[in-house]
């Protein structure tokens, strides 16, 4: 859906650590540095890449902005929210949990204050 989504940090080694342990709960196919020396993370034609601000300023969070990331099982979600958690982010709006629809979501904070959701449909 998207091509790209870049998220602004203050501590690009922070943030990979972070993000290293998020993503290994999702298939890549593709994670390194940017000719930028940018951390990124690849799957198909789409990127993630964490950076800090081009314009110098501070690094802050969308207001109301959320990045939703597709996992492959219930167990993949609550695995990347303990691994988010465990690296210093913080668990956003509730436990993860399986909604009415079916849908088993969590969400994070990232330690730079971006929203992250991932998501697993089930058989509802």
């Amino acid at each position: 859906m998207y091509s790209h989504v870049v998220v602004g940090a203050q501590d690009l080694e922070r943030a990979k650590t972070f993000y290293d342990a998020i993503f290994r709960h999702m298939p890549l196919d593709e994670q390194g540095f940017d000719k930028l020396q940018r951390p990124f993370y690849r799957q198909g034609k789409q990127r993630f890449i964490v950076t800090l601000p081009i314009n110098g300023q501070p690094a802050s969070p969308a207001n109301g902005g959320t990045i939703g990331f597709e996992l492959t099982s219930c167990e993949a979600v609550y695995a990347w929210h303990q691994a988010g958690v465990e690296q210093g982010g913080s668990s956003a709006e509730s436990a993860p949990h399986i909604r009415e629809d079916g849908k088993c979501v969590a969400y994070l904070r990232d330690p730079s204050g971006n929203k992250l959701c991932a998501f697993y449909q089930t058989e509802a």
